[in-house]
């Protein structure tokens, strides 16, 4: 099982405020993810900055797709993003054009899994060819004290694996939630609060490198 890659979430109102933490933290990112905030306060301007200043990193545009899917992808895929995502509540032939468009640029979708979405969708989407799912725990649920990752959200990721799918982990994600996931195919962790706020973004970043390798090395030693 491959080691898991890290994402910073940039979730700002503006680009000096991203920029500060993420050009600290970068020597220990994998993903950059060009927050839902981010993309709407600052537009496309942002992911064209960040490819420019991090040519070799791979970009997320988090822009959330629901409709006009063409269009939304074929914007990011242009102004430098690896990676769209696009909401589990989206119609399926949107799921579709925006997995078309992915292609045509070389780049890849990430489903949003939101509550509602069914393993008949997920089936959908794995045969039009979406590799990428996100396991989502929402800042609503997290206010409401829903803290702690349960055995269900485990057995999702373990089948969503099974069926092809890279999990990425998301929503408030810190370094202790990172031994929950031991065994578990998580492909990416996201974090974005406990990196993007930390008075040290780089050793926030390189702590959460330690935990994953920590726990994950051993079973790759294992494979």
């Amino acid at each position: 099982m491959p080691k898991p890659l890290l994402q910073l979430a940039l979730d700002t109102y503006d680009l000096p405020s991203a920029l500060a933490p993420l050009q600290q933290a970068a020597p220990y990112i994998d993903v950059i993810e060009v927050g839902t905030i981010l993309c709407l306060s600052e537009g496309m301007g942002a992911v064209r900055i960040i490819r420019s200043l991090f040519p070799d990193k791979t970009i997320l545009a988090d822009v959330r797709i629901a409709e006009a899917g063409g269009i939304i992808a074929k914007m990011a895929f242009e102004a430098g993003a690896d990676w769209v995502s696009v909401v589990s509540g989206a119609a399926p032939s949107t799921a579709e054009v925006v997995h078309d468009v992915a292609r045509q640029h070389g780049g890849e979708v990430q489903i949003e899994l939101s509550d509602g979405w069914t393993w008949e969708q997920a089936a959908h989407w794995r045969d039009i060819g979406i590799e990428q799912a996100i396991v989502h725990r929402s800042r609503d649920a997290e206010a409401q004290g829903e803290l702690a990752w349960g055995s269900a959200d485990l057995d999702n990721i373990r089948r969503l694996a099974d069926m092809g799918y890279r999990v990425t982990v998301a929503g408030g994600v810190g370094v202790n939630d990172v031994s929950t996931f031991a065994g578990i195919p998580v492909h990416i962790f996201i974090s974005g609060r406990a990196i993007r706020n930390a008075s040290d973004p780089a050793a926030a970043a390189a702590d959460f490198q330690e935990a994953i390798h920590r726990n994950f090395s051993a079973q790759r030693r294992e494979a």
